[in-house]
C-alpha cells in the first residue's frame, strides 16, 4: 500500500473530524475503520448537542468541521436549552435520524480530496526510537505514515456486559479492536479501563404514549452550523415524551442487583458519573421516589424508540420486568436489549495540549480513547488532533486552544493537566469564562483559526468578515442616534408591549433594556435598514450589547491570567531536583510536563506556593 502523511485509526466522530481536517489541509490521509458502513455511527442516543456539548459542535463547525452540517441536515427535532437563563449557558440539542446522520457524513468523506478509506484492523503502531513510522494492519500489513491519530472510541479490547455474562464485542453488535492495546502497553503507555452503557430500544407501536408528557422541538432559525440556511419547521419535527420510573421499578432493581454486571462483580471498568445506569441511580439516590426517562425516536420512519435514562447491565429477563413496570410500557416489545461496554483508553496525562502523546513524535489521540465520553467531545478532540497531526507533518507550529477561547480548549486542558479517573464529560460549570464561550459567538472566536489552516473557504471567510463589519456599523449607528419621547416612538413601543420613554436615550441604551430587540430599533432608526444582518449576526449583536458589562469583566479577568498562560516553561526543566517545592508537586510536574506556568498552576496537587517557588527558581537560573 502507498505511504501516507497521516493515518487515522477509527471511523467514529473523533476519527471523522481528524481525517477530514488533515485531508482538507492537503495531507495525504488514510482512514482505517473496521466497517465503512459504521462510520460516524451513533451506538447510543442519536442526538447531537446538549449542555456545553451544543457549543462544542458550534466550535467544531467554526473551525471547519462537519458534525454541525450533518446535524442540521435532517434532524428529528431541535431545541435551544436553558432559554430562561443567560446566554453563557444556552445551547442547542437535536434528535438525529440514526441512519441519515452517518449517511451524510459518509458522503462528505467519500468526496473529500486526499482521503482514502479502507476496512481493516490495526494491530500495532510502527516506530523507530521515538519516531512514529505508521501502523501494522491485519489485512494490509505495514502501512507507513509520518503521523498517526488513534481514535478507537469504545472498541479497543471492548467487552459487552449483561447480567452474569461478559464477552468480547464492540458497540451496536460490531467487532472489537483487539491487539492494539497490548502494543501500546509495550510502548510504555499507561492504559486505563472505562465503562459506558446504553438503554434498551423499544418498538414504537407497543408503547402507549398517552401516558407520557409530550416534549416538542422548537420553531425558529436554530442550527449548529454557521452555514445552514434551511430549517425544519416545528410541524415536520417529531416529539419526544417524558415518563418516570416508579416504586415498582425500583423494587425490581433492588431485588435483582445480583443480575446486573454493575453490582455482581463482573464490571471492572469505571463508568461515567453524569450518565449512570438506572440501577446506580436507584441505589445512589435512595430518597428519590422516581427518575425521569425520555422516549426518543431513533428514525423519522421507523419503530425504534430510545429509552433515555434507562441504561442498564441487567440480564434480559430482568430488563423486561423493569421496562414493563413503567407506565405506558406495560406491553412494550424489545427491539434491542441494553448492555454495558468496557474498553481500554489512555491515561490522558500522557497527552500534551496538542493531543500528541509525549513519549513519541507523530502519535496523537482523539475521542474516548483520551478519557472522554460523548460524540461532541470526540468531534472536538478529533478536529484538533487532525489539525495538529497535519501541522506536525508540515513542520509548522502546533495549534493550541486556550481556556478562554473555547470549550474544546477547556476540555483538553482539563484532560492533560488534571487527568480523569472516569469518562470525562464536558459541563458548562467547567469553564470559568463561559460568558466568553457562548453559542452565538463561536465563529468570532474560532473561524480565523479555521481559515488560517485552510479548513474555511475564502467565500465563507469573506462572509464572516462582512457580517462582523455590519455588526460594528450597526453598533456605531445605535451609539450615535438618539430617540426622544415622541408620540411616534412611544406609540410603537406600546404596540410592542414595551416601556415608553420619558426622555431621550441612545439606540444602544434602549437595546440594553429587557425585551427590546434589534428589530425594534430597525423600525425606529432608518439608518439601520440598509445594514444586512442574518439571524446569527442579530443574535451576536444583541448579546454583545445587552451583556456588555459582564463580558468586559470576564475579558479583564482572562487578561489578568494571560501572563501566566504566556509564561513558557523550558522543556528540559528538572522538577525533581527542586527541593523547595513539595514532593507531590514535583512528581506531578515531572509527569505532566506543563507547557506554561498557567497550566502548571491547574495541576491537582500543585499549590500556589509551589508555583511561586517555581517562578523564583526559573528567574534565579534565567
Amino acid at each position: 500500500m502507498d505511504n501516507f502523511d497521516v493515518i487515522v485509526i477509527g471511523g467514529g466522530h473523533a476519527g471523522v473530524e481528524a481525517c477530514h481536517a488533515s485531508s482538507v489541509m492537503g495531507l495525504k490521509t488514510l482512514l482505517i475503520t473496521l466497517n465503512k458502513k459504521m462510520i460516524s455511527n451513533m451506538p447510543c442516543n442519536p442526538s447531537i448537542g446538549g449542555s456545553a456539548k451544543g457549543i462544542v459542535v458550534r466550535e467544531v463547525d467554526a473551525l471547519g468541521g462537519i458534525m454541525g452540517k450533518a446535524a442540521d441536515k435532517k434532524y428529528i427535532q431541535i431545541k435551544m436549552l436553558n432559554t430562561g437563563k443567560g446566554p453563557g449557558v444556552q445551547c442547542l440539542r437535536a434528535q438525529e435520524d440514526k441512519y441519515l446522520y452517518p449517511s451524510f457524513i459518509q458522503d462528505i468523506l467519500d468526496n473529500t480530496e486526499n482521503l482514502s478509506i479502507i476496512e481493516d484492523e490495526v494491530k500495532e503502531i510502527l516506530y523507530e526510537g521515538n519516531i512514529i513510522k505508521g501502523v501494522k494492519a491485519f489485512k494490509n500489513g505495514d502501512i507507513f505514515a509520518k503521523a498517526v491519530v488513534i481514535a478507537t472510541g469504545t472498541y479497543m479490547e471492548s467487552e459487552i456486559l449483561r447480567g452474569h455474562h461478559k464477552y468480547s464485542g464492540g458497540p451496536d453488535g460490531e467487532k472489537p479492536s483487539c491487539g492494539l492495546s497490548k502494543c501500546l502497553q509495550k510502548m510504555g503507555f499507561d492504559i486505563i479501563r472505562f465503562k459506558t452503557g446504553t438503554p434498551p430500544r423499544i418498538k414504537k407501536s407497543s408503547i402507549d404514549f398517552s401516558c407520557g408528557s409530550i416534549q416538542p422541538g422548537m420553531e425558529g432559525n436554530y442550527a449548529f452550523s454557521f452555514e445552514t440556511d434551511k430549517f425544519i419547521p416545528l410541524s415536520e419535527q417529531l416529539p419526544c415524551y417524558l415518563i418516570y420510573t416508579n416504586e415498582n421499578t425500583h423494587n425490581i432493581i433492588r431485588s435483582n442487583l445480583d443480575n446486573t454486571a454493575t453490582y455482581n462483580g463482573l464490571q471492572s471498568g469505571v463508568g461515567p458519573r453524569y450518565c449512570p445506569s438506572i440501577e446506580s441511580k436507584v441505589m445512589t439516590f435512595k430518597d428519590k421516589l422516581r427518575h425521569q426517562l425520555f422516549l426518543e425516536p431513533e428514525f423519522f420512519d421507523g419503530e425504534s424508540i430510545y429509552l433515555q435514562g434507562f441504561s442498564t447491565a441487567m440480564s434480559e429477563d430482568i430488563q423486561e420486568k423493569m421496562v414493563h413496570s413503567l407506565q405506558g410500557l406495560e406491553n412494550a416489545e424489545f427491539l434491542k436489549y441494553a448492555y454495558a461496554i468496557e474498553y481500554d483508553a489512555f491515561d490522558p496525562l500522557q497527552f500534551d495540549l496538542t493531543l500528541a502523546l509525549k513519549k513519541y513524535k507523530g502519535l496523537y489521540g482523539a475521542g474516548q480513547i483520551c478519557g472522554t465520553s460523548g460524540y461532541e467531545e470526540a468531534a472536538g478532540l478529533g478536529i484538533v488532533a487532525g489539525i495538529n497531526a497535519a501541522l506536525y507533518v508540515l513542520n509548522k507550529e502546533p495549534f493550541i486552544l486556550k481556556r478562554n477561547e473555547s470549550y474544546i480548549g477547556v476540555m483538553i486542558d482539563d484532560l492533560v493537566t488534571k487527568g480523569t479517573n472516569e469518562p470525562y464529560r464536558l459541563l458548562s460549570s467547567r469553564a470559568e469564562y463561559r460568558l466568553l464561550l457562548r453559542h452565538d459567538n463561536a465563529d468570532i472566536r474560532l473561524t480565523p483559526y479555521g481559515y488560517k489552516y485552510g479548513l474555511i473557504s475564502e467565500e465563507r471567510y469573506q462572509k464572516f468578515l462582512k457580517k462582523n463589519e455590519n455588526i460594528a456599523k450597526a453598533i456605531e449607528i445605535l451609539k450615535k442616534n438618539y430617540l426622544g419621547s415622541s408620540k411616534r416612538v412611544n406609540d410603537y413601543l406600546l404596540s410592542q408591549n414595551l416601556e415608553t420613554l420619558s426622555c431621550g436615550v441612545s439606540g444602544l441604551e434602549l437595546l440594553k433594556r429587557p425585551n427590546v430587540k434589534y428589530e425594534h430599533l430597525q423600525y425606529l432608526l432608518d439608518d439601520l435598514k440598509d445594514i444586512e444582518l442574518d439571524y446569527i449576526g442579530v443574535s451576536q449583536l444583541e448579546v454583545s450589547v445587552k451583556y456588555d458589562g459582564y463580558i468586559k469583566r470576564e475579558k479583564e479577568e482572562a487578561l489578568s491570567f494571560e501572563k501566566y498562560e504566556n509564561y513558557l516553561l523550558p522543556h528540559d526543566i528538572d522538577y525533581l531536583s527542586m527541593d523547595q517545592i513539595a514532593l507531590e508537586a514535583r512528581q506531578k510536574l515531572d509527569k505532566i510536563r506543563p507547557l506554561t506556568i498557567g497550566q502548571a498552576g491547574r495541576i491537582s496537587g500543585v499549590n500556589p506556593s509551589d508555583i511561586s517557588i517555581l517562578i523564583l527558581q526559573l528567574k534565579k537560573h534565567k
